[in-house]
């Protein structure tokens, strides 16, 4: 019974080092599964790159998304490296397992041999019987005779657990294996991708220098952008007044009480924070949110207050939520917004050259609502804002993560 209970907790053993095993499985699938969305992100990163490479012509967005790519890239050696990490953990509780098991079965042989000799003594008819019948009396012969048939049913399932657990070790062991080419493989992607970092980094410092010399143009570049940045800021403050305010009689301006409607969207909108849809299929973030220092003119600061998100061609931005166009604004020719009312939240989309929607119009979820511009230079860039009334946000906390 005492050799039972403890084979019993040796397997219980096995089994926690598996929960933990299973643990290490999970964070490997989730390392996995962002490897994957980083390598096709850098992937897209350089098909917009070479698209945008044909012009011949250096520019700030050339470098932007060289910029990203090194970004991505960085992110992806740190994910290969948690990669390798979390593998050499697996691997030594592995290794700690099998050398339990090793142990484990080593004891077991050794008894299982010792009482396999022991039966072969009495194995014999003859032997069997002088053993039992010189007992000291009727009880003590019965206690005998069990004792033997006890023996025998011992270690056939002795033999069994022997069989099973060695069963263990060779998955144990196979795992081990799988584990370390598995390992080997990062450690070469790894290698692959510093290199990768290293050319990017070369080309970036290149590309800098290179725009560093056209100061001129770049300032007017910046120039004209912060008026066409202040021209949105202006109707997107327009459009939120004139759809949150209201005139009474003889009476000032008056908050605008959202309708029962309004409310629930709003609220429904709320609740869909960090799982709104991106603004486009498929695109990558140019610029991130909030206040930057100028890539290259020294002691410019650039304010972004939404997301700059590039894409290929031809590609349409759509509405990341249901709402009510309350207004469409042309900054320039090549460059028309689209202000969608989401309840109390607005969604802005701007670097549009058409647009398939009309004021006062309804829209649905992932509905196309304009063509996004590409430049002669093959820049294809969505600016997108979210509103909460007045307040800005920043969309990266509302838009799934990728």
């Amino acid at each position: 019974m005492k050799k039972d209970w403890l084979y019993r907790v040796f397997l219980i053993t096995l089994i926690i080092g598996g929960s933990a095993g299973l643990l290490a499985q999970n964070k490997t699938k989730s390392l996995k599964s962002r490897k994957a969305v980083l390598e096709k992100e850098i992937i897209f990163t350089n098909k917009l790159i070479q698209d945008i490479s044909k012009n011949k012509k250096s520019t700030l967005y050339s470098l932007q998304l060289i910029n990203n790519k090194i970004n991505r890239r960085m992110e992806l050696i740190a994910t290969l490296k948690s990669q390798i990490y979390t593998l050499n953990d697996s691997l030594a509780s592995t290794q700690i397992s099998v050398e339990k098991l090793y142990k484990r079965l080593k004891e077991m042989k050794s008894e299982y041999a010792r009482i396999a000799y022991y039966l072969y003594k009495y194995n014999n008819p003859y032997t069997r019987m002088m053993f039992v019948f010189s007992a000291d009396d009727i009880n003590q012969a019965y206690q005998r005779l069990r004792y033997l048939n006890e023996i025998a049913v011992y270690i056939r399932k002795q033999a069994v657990k022997i069989k099973d657990l060695e069963k263990v070790k060779k998955i144990k062991i196979e795992q081990i294996e799988r584990e370390k080419q598995i390992k080997n493989r990062l450690l070469d992607q790894q290698t692959t991708q510093l290199s990768s970092l290293e050319l990017e980094q070369q080309r970036k410092n290149k590309l800098k220098k290179k725009l560093s010399g056209q100061e001129l143009q770049l300032r007017a570049s910046l120039r004209k952008k912060r008026k066409e940045s202040q021209k949105l800021d202006q109707q997107i403050a327009k459009a939120i007044a004139a759809a949150t305010v209201k005139k009474a009689a003889g009476k000032k301006k008056e908050t605008y009480a959202l309708t029962p409607g309004e409310r629930k969207l709003s609220e429904t909108f709320a609740a869909n924070k960090g799982r709104l849809p991106w603004p486009v299929k498929k695109g990558i973030v140019a610029q991130t949110f909030g206040v930057h220092n100028h890539p290259v003119l020294k002691h410019v600061q650039i304010k972004n207050n939404g997301l700059n998100i590039a894409t290929s061609a031809g590609t349409s931005a759509r509405a990341v939520f249901a709402g009510k166009v309350v207004s469409i604004v042309h900054i320039t020719t090549t460059n028309i917004a689209v202000i969608v009312k989401h309840g109390n939240y607005f969604s802005v989309y701007s670097g549009l050259d058409k647009v398939f929607v009309k004021v006062n119009s309804r829209v649905d979820r992932l509905q196309n609502i304009g063509k996004i511009h590409t430049s002669l230079q093959g820049k294809t860039e969505l600016h997108f804002e979210l509103w909460k009334g007045k307040q800005l946000q920043n969309p990266s906390w509302w838009l799934a993560h990728k």
